[in-house]
Order: C-alpha cells, then sequence, then structure tokens
C-alpha cells in the first residue's frame, strides 16, 4: 500500500523534532521550489536547515492537516527558534514534493475569549461541499479584507456562532466589526492587495493573501471553518516579508 501524501507530509515535518532522514526522500531531489525566504532552494536548502538546528531544540505538533488535489496543508504548533504557530503548503508532483510555501507567526497568549492560535475543531466533514466553501472563503477575502465592503459581512460571518483564535479578538460577529469598523473610518485599516492561494478540504477552507504597508508587506494566512453557508471559526498567522536583500531564495514569499 502506497503512503498517503498526508502521511508523507506529517512524516517530514516530525523528522524536523527527530532527525529522522528517511522522509527526506519523500522531497524531489531535482526539483523542490521553497518559498521560505529564510530558507535556500531545493533540497540542499532544506537539509542544511535541518544541520542548522541545535540538538532537540526543535518540537513539531502537526494539529490539522488538509488535501485539496495536488496539496497538502498544514497547521502546526512549533518550537523552532522559538515558540511558533505555522502553516504549511505543499505541493505535489508524481508522488513527490516539489514545491513548499509556510507562514510562522511567534506563540501568543489566548485572545479575550480563552482561545488559544491552535485550539478547536479538528473534524473534517462536508467533504461535497468544498469548492462551495471555497468560493465563500474567497468571497470573504475579496470583499471583506481586500475591498472593506462591511455591508455584505453577514453573507460571510455567522452572526450566532463565530469562535475566533486570532490572538487580539474574541469571539463574535461584534468583536470582529468592532476591531475593523474604527480603523475603517479613521484611514488606519489594512486592506489585502491579492490573494494567491485558496485550498480547501470539506469544511476548512485556508487563503493566502498580501497586505502592504507602508512599512513592510505582510503575509496573512486565514483558515476557515464553515458550516452552513458561513464562516464560524477562523484561525490566522501573520508574518512580515523580509526586505529582499534578506531572501536566500529568489522564489518569492507566494
Amino acid at each position: 500500500m502506497s503512503i498517503l501524501n498526508k502521511q508523507k507530509v506529517i512524516a517530514l515535518l516530525k523528522a524536523i523534532e527527530t532527525g529522522a532522514t528517511a522522509p527526506i526522500a519523500y522531497i524531489n531531489s531535482s526539483k523542490y521550489i521553497q518559498h521560505n525566504l529564510s530558507v535556500a532552494d531545493g533540497l540542499t536548502g532544506f537539509v542544511t536547515l535541518l544541520q542548522s538546528l541545535p540538538p532537540n531544540s526543535t518540537k513539531v505538533n502537526t494539529i490539522r492537516v488538509f488535501e485539496d488535489g495536488n496539496y497538502v496543508f498544514v497547521h502546526s504548533e512549533y518550537n523552532f527558534f522559538g515558540p511558533k504557530i505555522g502553516f504549511d503548503i505543499f505541493r505535489f508532483e508524481d508522488g513527490l514534493i516539489v514545491e513548499h510555501w509556510d507562514n510562522l507567526q511567534l506563540t501568543a497568549k489566548p485572545n479575550p475569549s480563552g482561545h488559544t492560535m491552535i485550539d478547536g475543531s479538528t473534524e473534517i466533514k462536508d467533504l461535497d461541499k468544498t469548492e462551495t466553501n471555497k468560493q465563500i472563503a474567497k468571497g470573504f477575502v475579496a470583499n471583506i479584507l481586500m475591498n472593506a465592503d462591511y455591508s455584505t459581512i453577514e453573507n460571510y460571518i455567522s452572526k450566532d456562532e463565530y469562535i475566533q483564535h486570532n490572538p487580539s479578538v474574541g469571539d463574535g460577529l461584534q468583536a470582529f466589526l468592532s476591531m475593523q469598523l474604527p480603523k475603517l473610518k479613521d484611514g488606519t485599516l489594512l486592506k489585502h492587495t491579492k490573494l494567491y492561494h485558496v485550498l480547501g478540504e470539506g469544511n476548512f477552507v485556508l487563503t493566502v493573501s498580501e497586505a502592504k504597508t507602508y512599512t513592510v508587506d505582510k503575509a496573512f494566512y486565514n483558515l476557515f471553518r464553515i458550516e452552513n453557508g458561513k464562516i464560524v471559526e477562523h484561525w490566522d498567522t501573520i508574518e512580515a516579508i523580509p526586505a529582499k536583500e534578506n531572501w536566500k531564495n529568489t522564489n518569492g514569499k507566494f
């Protein structure tokens, strides 16, 4: 029986912690496009990263793993040069990993509603609604995060249930609006400028987008859980994109 792509990703990430070398074979040795800008391109860059880690310094706990076509995307808790929460995306060709993206954020304390950046629902269901749910998440990013059309917010977020894992915001639609609308009014609202990826499996959808600021551009990975056509739970990570002169590969963040 062949090893599923989800299992390959879990094993590869765990190898960062354990130092196991066998899962490295899941990476295509002649084609591995790296979008973590702190890591050199190719398999050599990944191996060099592993070798640079102090012994017994790294922990990886993958909480959620999803698959969408040739893509596997995961939500993990790391101790990787400090405690972090991360999303990773892997693209497969012929059973081997050929491309990788990620977004890491320092682990924060529980938010005003007591939720962490990683806890919450993990059950994948409604597989027949994957494409519909992807369109809902795409519409939310386009209309709310990019165009700031908050008159349509209830088309996307449930007013009855909205569990929030962002460290700065509590549960509920009103808490989200109370954070966003004053910024929209005074012109300080951060707007997303481009949507790069929309990946989903059943009731979970991950979006990858960019926001440009006066000081530093940022990558946003948003994971949504959707029920009955509405977003009912949300996780995210936000990472500043380093200046180009500091990149260790030329593939770009996205």
